[in-house]
Parts: structure tokens; sequence; C-alpha cells
């Protein structure tokens, strides 16, 4: 067995932990076993991107989601430390508007599963933070939606000193009430 998986407070969501094999030349993990996600995490899901993005102190990116084409993502960061946040936008859930967070570093090696049906965004917490993610679907501009990072209905507990750095994009998202969910 090479990865450990936590539920979080949203059943679907998951913390998976790899198995780090190290000694005095470094350290060794595996980041992805098609098998054994599918046995331990969620089954049916195929990726077809990867994504790396780099993003300096207070940068907060989000909450980004797809309401056609969603998209199912496994995210990790190999540089720095970011807080990760995943809102539950299926109206059937019974956590429907509910939001997850998680410490995700390159010190911890953790990685979160946020299945199709969420809006996701991180807030970096070091001096920069590369952040990387497998999609379960291909990025399509025209269906992609902006829930606001700061809605007080959603109420996120953001994890930040200052004032967070956000793209014009970001700024003038969907309030929860007004927003496409699934």
């Amino acid at each position: 067995m090479t990865i450990q998986v936590q539920h979080t407070a949203i059943a679907d969501v998951k913390i998976i932990e790899p198995r780090v094999f190290g000694d005095a030349r470094g350290a060794f993990l595996e980041t992805f076993n098609q098998t054994e996600f599918e046995a331990k995490v969620a089954r049916g899901y195929t990726f077809v991107q990867d994504n790396h993005s780099v993003s300096m102190r207070n940068v907060l990116r989000g909450l980004h989601y797809q309401i056609q084409h969603p998209q199912g993502k496994l995210v990790r960061v190999v540089v720095g430390e970011v807080f990760d946040v995943a809102v539950d936008l299926r109206r059937w859930s019974p956590t429907f508007g509910r939001w997850v967070g998680v410490r995700l570093s390159a010190a911890n090696r953790r990685q979160l599963w946020i299945p199709p049906g969420f809006a996701h965004g991180f807030v970096v917490l070091s001096d920069v933070a590369e952040f990387l993610y497998k999609t379960t679907a291909l990025w399509h501009p025209e269906h992609e939606r902006t829930l606001l990072w700061n809605d007080p209905d959603v109420a996120v507990e953001w994890e930040f000193s200052g004032e967070p750095l956000v793209s014009s994009k970001d700024a003038v998202g969907s309030r929860f009430n007004e927003a496409e969910v699934f």
C-alpha cells in the first residue's frame, strides 16, 4: 500500500497521503497510481489534463468550477504551502453549500481529491507556491464559473495574513445564492 486516505468533513473530498521512501540520498514517492486511486479514493475517473501554477504569498485563486464538463481535481503542492478549499455545489448533496479546507505543502506531501461538482480555490501561505493538479475534464473557458471567494453565505475561513491578491475575474465572482450549481 502506497497511500493512506483520510476523509474530510465532506465525505467525497479526500486527503491522500503517499508513502515516502527516504534515505541519506533523498526521497521517493509515487504521486499517482490509477489502480490504487480507484481502490481507495474514487472509481470511474480518468485524468485528461495536468496543470501547474506558480503563485506568490497571499495570491488567492478561485473559487473556480465548470458548469458543463465539470472537473474532478487531484491537487498537490511541490514548492511552498497553500490553504486549499473545496465548496460543495451539488444541489442534491447533504453538504450542499458547505466547504472544507486543507493545508497542502511540499513538506507534508498531501494531495486532495475534489470530485466534480465542487468549486475549488487556494491561497498561498508561503513566499511562493507551485501547485500541481490533474483534472478529469479538459478546461473549457466558456463554461468556467467563479464563486465569490469571500461570499458571506459560504463563509470560507481563509488562512492568510494581510489582503489577498485576486484576479479581476475572481474579485467579481457570483454570490452563492446566484451561482449556477449542479
